[in-house]
């Protein structure tokens, strides 16, 4: 059985999307290179989330959204593996990042990012 994928899709400025068919805002490079690493690991995505301008460095974690959507999902084992572009998506913060990353992890998720392999 493949692996139940989440992906996070982030980008700072509401500049940096484009529009997909149905008018409806998108981050296809991250979008794409998710998909195809998670085809290639033959994994299964189940669910993506993206947050549009939206700063790593200047909002916390916890006053994220997604990331807490994302967080409340984890703990309800309803996926195996967080599947970024890059971790800088989940966040910028030295002080906080690696305690969310270190907070699925103790939760069972395993956390991915296609340029940077596993965490």
């Amino acid at each position: 059985m493949a692996e139940k994928v989440y992906c996070l899709y982030r980008v700072s400025t509401i500049k940096q999307v484009d529009l997909d068919d149905q008018k409806q805002v998108d981050i296809p490079m991250q979008r794409k290179a998710c998909r195809k690493f998670a085809e290639q690991m033959g994994w299964e995505v189940i669910r993506e989330e993206q947050e549009n301008g939206i700063s790593g460095f200047s909002i916390s974690a916890s006053d994220r959204d997604k990331l807490q959507l994302i967080r409340q999902h984890a703990a309800q084992h309803r996926f195996d593996i967080l599947l970024v572009f890059m971790f800088d998506r989940i966040g910028r913060r030295a002080e906080e990042t690696p305690f969310v990353v270190e907070w699925l992890v103790q939760h069972g998720i395993r956390v991915w990012s296609v340029n940077e392999g596993e965490q």
